[in-house]
């Protein structure tokens, strides 16, 4: 069975180098072939470092808190929670199974890098909560709320970061917000509110609310870790390299841009120079890929991030290109 950050290292090999060698090639066009694979390279390995760190800070929320107290959490994990606890099937299972459909829907909606990384943080979580054995902290019921969550949180956190999910949740939901008009944060509440409903029913009902103060504490982690990233985010980007950038965006990414005809300046003598300014808006998910690209076109591009609640019309809704 073939290592999946093999198969990250193989692709990014593949995308940044020529598929032929042209001995035309300048030897600046061969460096900066060479420069886009050390850099899109050395940003997998980053990425894959975050989600690493990310599932063993979920798998010690899940083991160290949460399991030993028969206590559950929101999304695609909540439902691998609950049945777990009421049917006694092994918990490193239902994460796999219930998470597929998820995975088939963000390969299909975001592209195949988010796929791997999101099926290497899966089964890496399957796997940490099956050899990793994480010593219990406490029994104190608002202490296990509030830093089982905390651990959760940071671990779904940090693989956002790294350009994956522990939890496929939030990929229905932005498929179903891009089918309606209903945004993803609504989608997720209603998602965890007939999850918690649930639990209130075959659990108890001070367990529900008790999974609920978990849910809060893991989702401001979350976002406190991703920067307080909101379902879409507006990009500005400022580079000499407008051009290969805004073809970056619209090929691979398949997202639509914005050029505005500007000027920038620098130095102390005030230097201003004619420049295009690029704007592009793209979900959470991508803000990995979208940076790793601009850098490895221009390391010095000026970006700038801000949150979005919502967007109409445009590229942003639907489906990106593979």
């Amino acid at each position: 069975m073939e290592n999946p950050l093999q198969n990250i290292i193989k692709d990014t090999v593949e995308e940044a180098l020529p598929k032929k060698l042209d001995k035309t090639f300048s030897k600046y066009q061969q460096a900066k072939q060479f420069y886009r694979y050390r850099t899109m390279l050395s940003r997998n390995i980053k990425d894959f470092c975050l989600i690493l760190l990310g599932i063993f800070s979920a798998g010690f929320g899940l083991e160290g808190f949460l399991l030993p107290n028969k206590f559950i959490d929101g999304g695609a994990t909540g439902i691998s929670l609950l049945i777990s606890e009421v049917t006694k099937l092994p918990l490193a299972i239902l994460l796999l199974l219930i998470n597929v459909p998820f995975v088939i829907l963000g390969y299909k909606q975001i592209g195949r890098w988010f796929t791997a990384k999101t099926m290497f943080a899966i089964v890496g979580l399957a796997l940490c909560i099956t050899f990793v054995h994480y010593p219990v902290i406490t029994s104190d019921k608002l202490l296990i709320a509030v830093f089982g969550g905390f651990f959760l949180g940071a671990g779904i956190g940090l693989a956002v970061r790294g350009g994956g999910v522990l939890d496929g949740t939030e990929v229905l939901a932005i498929y179903i917000s891009r089918k309606t008009t209903a945004s993803v944060g609504d989608i997720v509440l209603v998602f965890n509110v007939v999850i918690f409903s649930v639990a209130a029913y075959l659990l108890s009902i001070e367990t529900a609310l008790y999974s609920i103060l978990i849910y809060l504490a893991a989702s401001k982690t979350m976002d406190f870790l991703i920067e307080g990233i909101e379902e879409y985010t507006g990009v500005t980007i400022v580079s000499p390299k407008s051009e290969e950038i805004s073809s970056m965006i619209t090929e691979k990414l398949g997202r639509g841009i914005t050029v505005y005809k500007g000027m920038h300046g620098f130095g102390k003598r005030g230097h201003v120079s004619d420049m295009n300014i690029l704007f592009t808006v793209i979900t959470r998910l991508e803000i990995s890929r979208l940076r790793a690209e601009v850098e490895s076109i221009d390391p010095h591009a000026f970006i700038v991030m801000q949150s979005l609640k919502d967007t109409k019309g445009g590229m942003i809704k639907k489906r990106p290109l593979k």
